[in-house]
C-alpha cells in the first residue's frame, strides 16, 4: 500500500450518532455473516433484511456477489485480491452504519484478519454471524454449481476446496442452517440487532 497523502483533512459532520439514533430508532451497525459457500448466507441477509425493514428499521444488504458487480468488480479471487474485497466491503459498511443505517453483508470472507479489520472499521457496532454449515451439506446444495465446478479444476481458489476457510474461533453468533430453518436463524439474528443496535 502506498504512503497516505498528507494533505487531507476529515470532514466533521453536524450530525451526530446520538440524532442518527432518535431519527431512526436505533444505532447504525454492521451485521457481518460469514461462513462457505453455500451456507446460507445470502438467503438469510435477504430474508433479515426484509424482516428489519418491516419492523421500521432502516436496514441495507450488501452481498458480495452483487458487490463484485461494481465496487469490487476489478478484483479476482487470489488470496491479496479478496484481501482488498474485504476492507472495501468493511470500509463501505461502516460509513453506512455511521450514517444510521444496520448493514448487513453477506461474504465469505475466509480470513479472520479481514473480518478483524472490518470489525475495527465499524468502531465496534459489529455482529460477526457465523453461518456454519459443513461442508457435506454445502456440497449439496451447490446453487450455484461452484462446488462441482471447484472439484474438476475448473475454478482456481475456491474455499473450502482450492483455498481455505478460517472457522470465527469466537463469533457474536453462531447460526446452524442444517438445524435451524432460515426463518429461525433470522429471528436469532435479529434479536441480537435490536439488543445491540436499540
Amino acid at each position: 500500500m502506498t504512503d497516505l497523502p498528507t494533505n487531507i483533512t476529515a470532514v466533521a459532520h453536524q450530525i451526530d450518532a446520538e440524532a442518527r439514533r432518535r431519527r431512526f430508532g436505533h444505532q447504525g451497525g454492521v451485521v457481518w455473516l460469514t461462513g462457505l459457500s453455500g451456507s446460507g448466507k445470502s438467503t438469510i441477509g435477504v430474508a433479515l433484511e426484509a424482516y428489519l425493514f418491516d419492523a421500521g428499521m432502516n436496514a441495507v444488504l450488501l452481498d458480495g456477489d452483487n458487490l463484485r458487480h461494481g465496487l469490487t468488480s476489478d478484483l479476482g479471487f487470489s488470496p491479496a485480491d479478496r484481501r482488498e474485497n474485504l476492507r472495501r466491503v468493511g470500509e463501505v459498511a461502516a460509513l453506512f452504519a455511521k450514517s444510521g443505517a444496520i448493514v448487513i453483508t453477506a461474504l465469505i470472507s475466509p480470513y479472520a484478519e479481514d473480518r478483524i479489520r472490518a470489525r475495527k472499521a465499524a468502531n465496534g457496532q459489529f455482529i460477526e454471524v457465523y453461518v456454519d454449515a459443513d461442508m457435506d451439506a454445502c456440497k449439496a446444495r451447490d446453487p450455484k454449481g461452484l462446488y462441482a465446478k471447484a472439484m474438476r479444476g475448473e475454478i482456481p481458489e475456491f474455499t473450502g476446496v482450492s483455498a481455505p476457510y478460517e472457522v470465527p474461533e469466537a463469533p457474536d453468533l453462531s447460526v446452524d442452517t442444517t438445524v435451524l430453518s432460515i426463518d429461525a436463524c433470522v429471528q436469532v439474528v435479529a434479536a441480537s440487532v435490536k439488543t445491540r443496535f436499540a
